[in-house]
């Protein structure tokens, strides 16, 4: 089975995580892997102060919670989104507001932003879905306008860029995630990017316990939420080679756009002029034109040896989010054919342009239909 994803481990991020055990970095309390990481990924981002979290959900948590964001604040999200973009939103006690996607890069509508603010939104957590960033510049001049905050959920798009600048230093925070089939992994863990030392600050205590002095006396209800040394240390070094991991993704996009090209019924990622596009994962959406279904090509490239994935289940479809008694239950029509039409190939780096050809040919052999037996 050719898989969606499998990380690169080398013996070097093998070798740094053997020496943080041995430098004795078991928690996320001791050694110099975790400031090091955090360091070094701030700067990659263009960001004064990176934090590192044992998830990019928990990232997402502490971010909200940073924000002050509570019971009777509204907040913006992308609507096509994995549902850890609302959970924190959601477990805070704010209602979610989905934002329908725009058709072309798949990520939220920003024509439709200003129509769902009101007196109640607070902030948006915008996603860029599938390594594809926002218009971040013409999304924060819409926040400024009405004094909204920003959080850039960057879980799939570390190095994507927006007119040369990376994601990560344009929102008041950015939150990362560094699971197993992100561009770089520490295993489980997040990141937290911000340039505002008070929300800096606030996301450190809470990450632990949020102790002060007495130690075992706490004034706030923290979280622990720590990564540990060890992840750390692996993504201190998978860090050094996220440009290749880049270079690598985009090649292998560029590869998949060639060989499907012209396929009557497919919708491929786009890149839009201003963007450089991480890809994530290669996405593509089944149209009713390419004779079978999204579900059926699954199924067929499945028992071909090919492991896909669907898009995310919109927000506002989500059964737990809809019991919020606040709840926007406003149709997204192009998230929700995302849903049912999207759907994600293996993506992973080393992936072989053999392995490529293999997947886009058995693509073309479930559009042509079989002929019958004479």
């Amino acid at each position: 089975m050719i898989p969606v994803f499998e990380p690169e481990i080398t013996e070097d991020d093998v070798q740094a995580v053997a020496s943080a055990v041995r430098a004795g970095e078991i928690s996320g309390s001791f050694g110099s892997s975790i400031p090091d990481f955090e360091k070094q990924f701030a700067e990659y981002c263009g960001s004064r102060y990176g934090i590192a979290l044992s998830s990019g959900t928990t990232a997402l948590h502490l971010a909200i919670d940073a924000a002050q964001i509570g019971p009777g604040d509204d907040v913006l999200v992308s609507a096509s989104t994995n549902i850890a973009s609302a959970l924190a939103i959601h477990h805070h006690g704010a209602n979610v507001i989905a934002v329908d996607s725009e058709a072309r890069t798949w990520n939220l509508d920003l024509d439709l932003i200003e129509s769902r603010i009101t007196s109640n939104t607070k902030a948006i957590v915008a996603v860029h879905l599938l390594g594809h960033p926002i218009d971040m510049e013409r999304l924060m001049e819409i926040a400024d306008k009405h004094n909204l905050l920003v959080i850039e959920d960057a879980a799939e798009a570390h190095g994507a860029t927006v007119r040369g600048r990376k994601v990560g230093s344009f929102g008041h925070m950015a939150c990362f995630s560094f699971y197993a089939n992100k561009l770089i992994t520490t295993g489980e863990g997040g990141m937290i990017t911000t340039d505002n030392e008070q929300f800096a600050e606030r996301i450190r205590s809470q990450r632990n316990l949020a102790f002060t002095q007495p130690r075992f006396w706490h004034r706030d209800a923290g979280y622990n939420f720590r990564m540990t040394g060890m992840q750390a240390a692996l993504g201190v070094s998978q860090l050094q080679r996220l440009e290749k991991f880049i270079e690598d993704k985009r090649c292998l996009a560029s590869t998949y756009n060639q060989q499907l090209e012209g396929i009557t019924g497919l919708d491929l990622p786009t890149e839009a002029s201003w963007a450089r596009n991480v890809y994530w994962m290669y996405g593509i959406v089944v149209r009713p034109e390419f004779g079978i279904s999204r579900d059926e090509l699954a199924k067929r490239l499945k028992q071909d040896g090919v492991d896909t994935r669907t898009f995310f289940c919109p927000m506002n479809m989500q059964p737990c989010l809809r019991l919020h008694p606040d709840a926007s239950l406003s149709d997204c029509p192009v998230a929700e054919e995302l849903w049912r039409s999207g759907l994600y190939l293996p993506s992973s780096t080393s992936l072989a342009s053999s392995a490529i050809r293999y997947i886009v040919d058995r693509i073309k052999d479930a559009k042509v239909p079989k002929r019958a037996a004479a």
